[in-house]
């Protein structure tokens, strides 16, 4: 069957009823290994659910379909997948340039990992396209965009960024993890790899954790489907069934998460202790107009900077009571955090340290009214 629609992709794609049984939902394959019909003789070609698990396989279909590419490949943590991607496309001596203000947890891999393995990267402030044409150099294997970034929410050109990668026979990968495949499709637009913390919009429950990639390329997809099977983090078949259970309402899920963000955003602007609100729907902000056109909407992550410095943030994380002081996002509950001491401590004496004074919100699925009173409460000094 073939679908156009998002919503009826997010329910069928990779998930058609059971030939056996019918059931609507995929099975979970909660098996190693897969008995044989003679040696070699594989069923529907299983052997281990390391190397292919038909939980895993639906949801791996489902999420290529999402972002319109090929290939999707799932794995044990967003991280694992960052991590199988670099080792795939990269070598000793090898150039990666990545955001100026990346997520902690990917400049942490570059900074203490993959430098130490001899691969060299750079932190450029991506919104500048130039900037990164600039700091490309023939060892430059791939430019590492995150649109929005985190916790900035920074917005950058990812067709210009695909140009500059291609013009120089670069990679661009795109960490898709904050806008999700619903308001934002960056194979579309010119991007070769797409990254995913399933653990976040996708999964959307905070009860899993997961990665993705997605590829356009089907000569990528085959070295990075033998680089996962050969490093083994792969996606458990029950963490990818939960995965896929949530993707089924990403959708609905998104419209909501960005519909009470724009309600945050316009209490927090109103606000006498908020110096700055960072959120790519505000007009002023410097990468609306990239966001209007390459995004549906503008996302359910909210980051401000309060009056008073690091202390006067950190009470106000300490005082919220629908939001919970946690990492992670994207799930249906709101979250509340401090970057410099929690997300992005790693990041900390470096050039990609994030303000002290800086909160930063998932807007949840609440009750709006709930969500902008309870910050309003948290702001009171």
């Amino acid at each position: 069957m073939t679908f156009d629609g998002f919503e009826t992709l997010a329910i069928h794609a990779g998930q058609e009823a059971d030939t056996e049984t019918g059931a609507v939902v995929v099975p979970i394959y909660q098996t190693s290994t897969y008995a044989q019909d003679g040696v070699g003789g594989l069923r529907g070609g299983y052997e281990y659910s390391r190397t292919a698990n038909p939980t895993r396989g639906a949801l791996e279909e489902c999420l290529a379909a999402l972002e319109s590419g090929i290939r999707g490949l799932a794995f044990a943590s967003g991280m694992a997948a960052e991590d199988t991607l670099l080792r795939t496309v990269a070598k000793p001596g090898d150039h990666v340039i990545i955001p100026s203000d990346a997520y902690g947890g990917t400049f942490r891999l570059f900074s203490k990992v993959l430098e130490r393995w001899g691969v060299e990267w750079e932190a450029v402030p991506q919104s500048d396209t130039e900037a990164v044409r600039r700091a490309v150099r023939p060892e430059t294997v791939a430019i590492w965009a995150e649109t929005p970034t985190n916790p900035l929410l920074t917005i950058s050109d990812i067709e210009a960024l695909a140009g500059v990668a291609h013009d120089s026979g670069a990679l661009l990968v795109v960490d898709n993890t904050f806008a999700s495949p619903y308001l934002q499709r960056p194979l579309a637009l010119g991007a070769d790899v797409v990254v995913h913390s399933t653990t976040k919009y996708l999964g959307g429950h905070s009860d899993v954790v997961g990665g993705a990639l997605v590829v356009s390329d089907p000569e990528l997809g085959d070295r990075l489907a033998f680089h996962q099977n050969t490093m083994g983090a792969v996606a458990g078949p029950f963490d990818a069934w939960l995965t896929l259970r949530g993707a089924k309402t990403l959708g609905v899920r998104m419209d909501r998460h960005c519909a009470n963000a724009e309600r945050v955003v316009e209490s927090l602007r109103a606000h006498p202790a908020v110096s700055e609100v960072y959120y790519p729907g505000l007009p002023d902000h410097p990468g609306h107009k990239t966001a209007e056109r390459q995004m549906r909407a503008f996302g359910g992550m909210v980051s401000f900077r309060v009056r008073g410095g690091e202390e006067a943030a950190l009470k106000v994380c300490e005082r919220a009571r629908v939001f919970t002081l946690g990492e992670s996002l994207g799930g249906v509950e709101s979250l509340i955090e401090h970057p410099g001491r929690m997300t992005h401590a790693s990041a900390a004496g470096s050039p990609l340290e994030v303000p002290a004074d800086l909160v930063r919100l998932s807007v949840g699925i609440e009750s709006a009214d709930d969500l902008v009173a309870d910050l309003a409460g948290a702001l009171e000094s």
